[in-house]
């Protein structure tokens, strides 16, 4: 009867789904979202792996790598130089602004019908939309600290810097972002924390992600509240155990709650 009820769900015109939708939301007293790129591509930012993203881009400097690698623990202890010309390139977000789902997020936090946001994403655009409890399982390209003496450095310090692999002014080692790179384990407090909200959650939001990162769909598979919907413009692989599916922009929806 409960899956003839979700297949029924997911034939609704999208105007029926979103009336659901909001009946969730005001139904749930724990509502979280877990979020990967494809929620900071309406501002611009590319994903990974689509037709369009940073794995697909074509430049010359860089052909003779792996994208994995380029972004890989291995790439920054081994080649720092090519690591940080790439990272350099490729991931400064710091101009990039928010985008409606974002502010839509932090508004229902604000508001007190959203527990939190858990992203994949290492931008810091939730954070500047104005959320205040957002769990960076992979970390933020805003943060860096020296690898020796662990004097923490903001936003500036890697991007700005002229040389090519940072050194800390303490100490003179390295300085590296704080994120997670490929061959590293996701940061423990983040991640203990996500798990904890998705347990707690009687409605989680998923958006922007395909599932196909092991953090996401492994925090994904925790869940077992009541109602689950995905947001996505592609299929992900947990759609059959979903309440509602929109194959859609993540601020389109969102906005109409």
């Amino acid at each position: 009867m409960e899956m003839r009820r979700k297949l029924f769900q997911k034939d609704l015109p999208e105007e029926q789904k979103i009336d659901l939708l909001r009946e969730y939301v005001d139904a749930s007293s724990h509502v979280v979202f877990l979020g990967g790129a494809g929620v900071s591509t309406e501002s611009g930012i590319p994903d990974f792996r689509s037709k369009d993203g940073l794995y697909r881009k074509t430049d010359r400097k860089f052909a003779r790598y792996r994208p994995e690698y380029l972004l890989s623990d291995q790439c920054l202890h081994r080649e720092p130089e090519v690591f940080f010309a790439y990272f350099r390139k490729n991931l400064d977000a710091r101009q990039v602004q928010p985008n409606a789902a974002h502010l839509k997020l932090a508004q229902m936090e604000k508001a007190g019908k959203l527990d939190g946001v858990i992203t994949q994403n290492i931008d810091g655009l939730h954070q500047k939309a104005g959320s205040v409890n957002v769990q960076e399982i992979h970390g933020s390209a805003l943060r860096s600290y020296c690898v020796s003496c662990r004097k923490e450095y903001g936003p500036d310090f890697i991007f700005e810097n002229e040389d090519p692999v940072p050194r800390c002014p303490a100490c003179g080692k390295m300085v590296r972002p704080d994120v997670t790179l490929y061959g590293e384990i996701l940061p423990d407090l983040a991640y203990e924390n996500a798990i904890r909200m998705i347990r707690e959650a009687d409605c989680l939001i998923i958006g922007g992600t395909s599932l196909e990162v092991g953090s996401a769909a492994g925090l994904a598979h925790t869940y077992h509240g009541k109602y689950l919907v995905i947001i996505n413009k592609g299929k992900t692989k947990m759609e059959g155990k979903a309440d509602l599916v929109f194959h859609e922009s993540i601020g389109k929806i969102l906005g109409q709650l």
